[in-house]
């Protein structure tokens, strides 16, 4: 799939938010395997957080990034499993527009290459929500890098060819 160097490339302000019960700011490995890919692709990390693992935390935390000029795209690392928990889904379904279903199963299938049947295991989902793109990644290192190098460093790179995310931008908010 191809990066079509003759258009100049467009910077995304993306924001992370880590869900976890356990996790900080030292031991965000996932987290920061994210960010430094976010970087290194020449988006602007926006802003970068963590939250525990309730529904009302995550949802107001999606509501005030979403609402926030300054961030275009959130992606959530965490809580997408099967167990009590793991809320992350069903915080996304409550501030959702439209889904994006196709997000969820391509992540499962570059997934099975790495971890094979586990993959089920994952609710990795995605949405749009008033205009703001959410992707919502597995808690594992492996599965931050399954989700970016696999999906979105070109589908939010304005350049990939024949289409990505970033040009729909501008007309998330139609009505």
């Amino acid at each position: 799939m191809p990066i079509d160097e003759s258009i100049p490339f467009t910077p995304v302000q993306i924001a992370i938010l880590t869900v976890s019960d356990s996790r900080t700011p030292a031991t965000d490995k996932s987290g920061d395997a994210l960010a430094e890919r976010i970087v290194a692709a020449g988006h602007i990390l926006a802003a970068r957080a963590i939250e525990i693992d309730e529904r009302e935390h995550i949802v107001a935390r999606l509501h005030g990034w979403i609402d926030d000029p300054a961030i275009d795209c959130i992606i959530t690392t965490g809580g997408t499993g099967v167990t009590g928990r793991d809320v992350t889904p069903e915080a996304l379904a409550q501030v959702q527009d439209k889904e994006i279903p196709g997000f969820g199963e391509l992540f499962r299938w570059l997934s099975y290459a790495t971890i094979g049947t586990s993959t089920i295991q994952s609710r990795a989902c995605a949405c749009v929500a008033r205009g703001t793109y959410i992707f919502a990644l597995p808690g594992s290192t492996g599965a931050v890098k399954d989700g970016w190098d696999g999906i979105l460093a070109t589908q939010l790179d304005n350049r990939h060819r024949p289409c990505n995310f970033v040009e729909l931008m501008p007309r998330l908010r139609e009505g």
